[in-house]
């Protein structure tokens, strides 16, 4: 009796690999856009009123947090090296913009400081606060 093994090939279906895929390219593309651009945690002061600063050169965006640390543009920095990386920035404006994002907890002395940083680079100073609600 000649019986035959018979030797069957495995598959694999990837006709809905493609949609998955896609689905999760379109997921990650809606999540990366609500995604902040600022994200170091600072409480911000308060303030009622609601200005908006339409520029074309790009502003230099300063963080100070509670504890002292500075941030230019997301990066963390030095407080010895502040003066130099703000003057590295506002060298690529005609006219340069200092955002400063200072915690709320932050002693006036530091607040002054940054302040008098700004005016002696020719930087415009915008304190960043949070909207009262």
């Amino acid at each position: 009796m000649g019986l035959r093994k018979r030797h069957r090939e495995a598959e694999v279906s990837t006709d809905s690999l493609n949609d998955i895929m896609f689905f999760l390219l379109l997921f990650f593309l809606i999540l990366s856009t609500m995604v902040s651009p600022n994200s170091i945690k600072i409480n911000l002061a308060k303030s009622t009123t609601k200005t908006t600063l339409l520029k074309e050169d790009k502003p230099i965006h300063l963080a100070v947090t509670k504890e002292k640390k500075y941030y230019i543009n997301n990066k963390e920095i030095a407080e010895t090296n502040l003066e130099a990386e703000i003057s590295q920035f506002s060298s690529k404006s005609l006219d340069p913009t200092l955002f400063m994002h200072l915690d709320r907890d932050l002693p006036i002395q530091v607040i002054a400081d940054i302040m008098t940083l700004s005016i002696k680079l020719k930087c415009k100073p915008v304190l960043a606060t949070a909207p009262n609600k």
